[in-house]
């Protein structure tokens, strides 16, 4: 059986997301309004995807090599950087839930972009957070 650590690609900084055989962290890459509804049926055959598009994102000071997203509250899909090939728990990483934000928590055997609920008073999350963990099924 394949370690997990073994099914994930694109770690950003192995040693700061693998968490001792727990699990591993996700991290960033991209933050997505969604701009037009999509639609589904029950056939897939009028299956339409939701036009996204990226968040603005800035600098917070001018030597940074990371910029920034500063979300209002509201709803937002992030993208990982990371690939799976395996089947694990996604959950929402602590720190993003004590900041006042979420995302479900899903069995997964890929990772999709993730809708993340944002509360009233927004969130500023920088490229390449770990904004969620991923743990063995």
């Amino acid at each position: 059986m394949t370690s997990l650590i073994e099914a994930v690609d694109g770690i950003v900084h192995e040693p700061t997301q693998t968490r001792d055989g727990d699990g591993v962290d996700l991290t960033v890459t991209e933050i997505y309004t969604v701009e037009n509804r999509g639609q589904i049926d029950f056939g897939g055959g009028e299956l339409e995807p939701a036009d996204v598009a990226p968040h603005s994102k800035e600098f917070h000071h001018e030597d940074d090599t990371y910029q920034w997203w500063h979300l209002n509250g509201g709803l937002y899909l992030i993208e990982y950087n990371e690939s799976l090939s395996t089947s694990a728990y996604l959950q929402p990483h602590v720190e993003v839930l004590e900041r006042g934000a979420s995302h479900p928590s899903l069995q997964v055997k890929s990772l999709p972009m993730v809708p993340l609920r944002v509360s009233a008073a927004g969130i500023a999350i920088k490229e390449n957070a770990r904004v969620s963990v991923i743990r063995p099924v």
